[in-house]
């Protein structure tokens, strides 16, 4: 499989920590780079951030405009049909970014997986289904996709992954009760969730930017 295409931020020379973050639909890797300062990780060893771009696809719920995209959304509601195979296509593309940053000397459970919005279902995903720990993971305004074979597929080694999961109170693009069905899953599953919500839609709050800049602190200091 043909790698994404990547921005690559390091915050010192040869570092020991990976953070691949994904963007939401219509995005692209630029998204998030330019909040990196924000996040005040000076103390922190390098990091190297990554920041892939989805491919551009036809995305039903959109009148089928063509745009960056995880996988293709059929309806507002995200209960019903779910793109299966969408889903599984940018899995193992995301499994092939963990590979190659373990392949350039970062160890598995250094490398950290974030994503808003429909990168934060993919994160969720394909993290709780990676066969060995990883660092933590971090879902910005998002959902657990496909929560029906969930249990089925995920696998024991993210079992105690630490998770910050966060969402915005006036979300009408992903309603923050979808958000909290998930984190309820997760929980009652026996998983770690840092679960938090801020006064805002379907953004990023500068309250929540010190969290995440404290959560990767933590996860990354162990």
């Amino acid at each position: 499989m043909e790698r994404l295409p990547c921005i690559e931020i390091e915050t010192a020379a040869h570092p020991t920590a990976a953070v691949i973050w994904l963007h939401g639909l219509g995005a692209d890797g630029n998204d998030f780079a330019s909040l990196l300062p924000q996040l005040n990780l000076s103390s922190c060893p390098g990091i190297r951030f990554i920041f892939p771009s989805a491919p551009s696809m036809a995305v039903t719920v959109n009148d089928g405009y063509v745009m960056p995209a995880w996988y293709d959304i059929f309806d507002r509601s995200l209960n019903d049909k779910e793109d299966e195979s969408g889903i599984e296509r940018s899995a193992k593309a995301i499994q092939a970014l963990i590979e190659h940053e373990c392949s350039r000397g970062i160890a598995p459970n250094k490398i950290i997986l974030a994503g808003f919005s429909q990168g934060c279902a993919m994160v969720l995903h394909t993290g709780l289904r990676y066969p060995q720990a990883l660092g933590g993971i971090m879902a910005l305004s998002g959902y657990l996709p496909l929560r029906d074979s969930f249990i089925k597929n995920r696998t024991p080694a993210n079992q105690q992954t630490p998770i910050f999961m966060a969402h915005g109170e006036w979300d009408s693009v992903i309603t923050l009760d979808r958000s909290e069905d998930s984190k309820d899953l997760l929980i009652d599953n026996g998983y770690t969730v840092q679960w938090n919500t801020y006064a805002m839609e379907h953004s990023v709050h500068p309250h929540e930017l010190v969290d995440i800049g404290n959560f990767l602190r933590r996860v990354l200091a162990t």
